[in-house]
């Protein structure tokens, strides 16, 4: 709920409960107010029934005329086109030993075929209004929905760490006064800041946050170009190897789903589909295949150069790599490095924003408490841990994306399903007045049986460093989001089937 909401419920300190609550609750209300009152979002109930909640409840169609759907391509845009899309695609060579030419094209099929999940639900927001863990509940059921609502909270707290010790690193290599701790605290800290101002201000942050990154990977390509051709030539791959870094690759994208419908619920639901669509694939494509390409060509790239090697450390620093790559520039090479670090919050804040949200969703207690209270939790949680991943980047990033991953797309093989198979892509059947009734929706047996058949054939298929299963060593690689989406998509439809012959909801 913006300010202007907060203004037409009048004062919480002029409430009449408030004259009845205890010392610390008045205190509390009184902070919210005074957050308020300079345009922090602070939906929620600071106590029971103080005015209307509005902070998971769908958007209602005559409350959805934002028509700038150009919005939609630069949000996933910014999102993807920076230092941990770089990373991303650095994984190839850096971690799962792959060459320039092999990396390039596994990131081309992958990206081409991955991008279609995230913007295809990128549709639902504008369409229904509704956030992606309220829409889950037309699938997975009133208490249903509650697993891939703690799910998406733990990921978005892993995306969060990842892009902070990236961000980490990024900017505490352009000075041996600065280390990782340090960054990862400045950028945490950011990301928060743009978290706190809520929806409309997140939009227009992303719609410039992609500036910075694109400047900066232009004069790494003009400094460090001539050396993109010296890469070695590495043996053929297994594939296993490949296999693992596409499910990798795949799951830093399509994990995107379980938040994309979150930025489009105040956008007209008069769009086309398609329309909604194209923008944000183009978002998701662009930024995705340009980041990786670059990040896959200089860490290839940066073994056969010296300065590079010492500054990517073995592998474990991607922020010393661009400071290497860029310290030809000198001191503007130190700018644009900063400059580029502090771009990471626009891949921090639309997560920030969502695991608040999704959080709400878990139970309807949770959506008491303003967002802004979950936003400083959220950031308290994930500095220390990223201190402690920093030390062992790539094993961290490859752990934590893959098992995002995994159930992500469980979770979007179910929820499609839905939408295609029983609800015939039709909007309108989509009832948004059910979406907290658990006797009206759907029961949600089906998608937890679905998830939990799809968990047992993904466990044996596995490879992480902490775990590989016995189908992951008999040589496929890791293909556990493979099997997992094959077989959700699969199980889904015929248990669904059963569950509405039965409920007939």
């Amino acid at each position: 709920m913006s300010s202007s909401e907060d203004e037409k419920n009048g004062s919480i300190l002029e409430s009449p409960h408030s004259k009845r609550l205890p010392p610390v609750q008045r205190w509390y209300a009184s902070v919210t107010e005074f957050l308020t009152h300079w345009g922090i979002e602070t939906n929620g109930q600071v106590f029971p029934v103080a005015f209307s909640n509005l902070q998971i409840d769908p958007i209602l169609p005559e409350d959805r005329t934002d028509t700038k759907l150009y919005q939609m391509f630069f949000v996933w845009f910014s999102s993807n086109m920076n230092v941990l899309g770089f990373g991303t695609g650095s994984a190839g060579p850096a971690f799962f030993g792959l060459g320039l030419r092999d990396s390039f094209i596994i990131l081309l099929i992958v990206d081409l075929i991955s991008c279609a999940i995230p913007a295809y639900f990128a549709v639902f927001g504008p369409k229904l209004g509704m956030r992606s863990m309220v829409l889950a509940r037309y699938s997975w059921g009133y208490l249903g929905s509650i697993i891939p609502s703690v799910f998406t909270v733990f990921s978005m707290q892993g995306f969060l760490i990842l892009n902070c010790i990236i961000g980490g690193q990024t900017l505490a290599s352009v000075s041996s006064h600065l280390d990782d701790t340090l960054g990862i605290v400045i950028i945490g800290v950011l990301s928060l800041i743009v978290t706190l101002f809520g929806y409309r201000v997140i939009h227009l942050y992303e719609t410039v946050a992609w500036i910075p990154s694109v400047v900066t990977f232009i004069v790494m390509l003009g400094l460090g170009g001539k050396h993109l051709t010296e890469a070695p030539v590495s043996s053929s791959p297994s594939a296993a190897t490949i296999l693992s870094f596409a499910t990798t690759t795949a799951s830093s994208v399509i994990s995107w789903c379980i938040m994309t419908p979150d930025y489009g619920v105040y956008h007209t639901s008069k769009a086309s589909n398609t329309r909604i669509f194209l923008y944000s694939y183009a978002g998701f494509f662009i930024a995705s295949l340009a980041a990786h390409f670059l990040g896959a060509a200089f860490a290839a790239a940066a073994y056969v150069v010296p300065s590079w090697e010492t500054g990517f450390d073995g592998g474990n620093s991607v922020g010393g790599l661009i400071e290497a790559v860029l310290s030809k520039a000198g001191g503007f090479g130190k700018f644009l490095t900063v400059v580029c670090a502090l771009s990471i919050p626009s891949t921090c804040a639309p997560t920030m924003y969502t695991f608040a949200s999704s959080l709400m969703t878990v139970h309807p207690w949770f959506a008491r408490v303003p967002r802004y209270v979950y936003a400083i939790i959220s950031t308290a949680i994930l500095i220390p841990v990223a201190i402690v991943g920093a030390n062992h980047f790539y094993s961290t990033f490859v752990d934590i994306l893959s098992v995002i991953g995994y159930w992500s797309t469980v979770f979007s093989a179910i929820v499609i399903a839905e939408h295609l198979i029983f609800r015939k892509n039709d909007w309108t059947r989509y009832d948004l007045s059910q979406w907290c009734k658990a006797r009206e929706l759907p029961l949600g047996l089906a998608a937890v049986f679905a998830f939990l058949c799809a968990c047992g054939i993904i466990i044996p298929c596995m490879s992480q460093v902490w775990y590989v299963g016995p189908i992951a060593i008999a040589g496929t690689g890791d293909i556990g989001i493979l099997v997992g989406f094959a077989m959700a998509g699969l199980v889904y439809p015929a248990a669904r089937a059963v569950e509405f012959a039965f409920s007939g909801r």
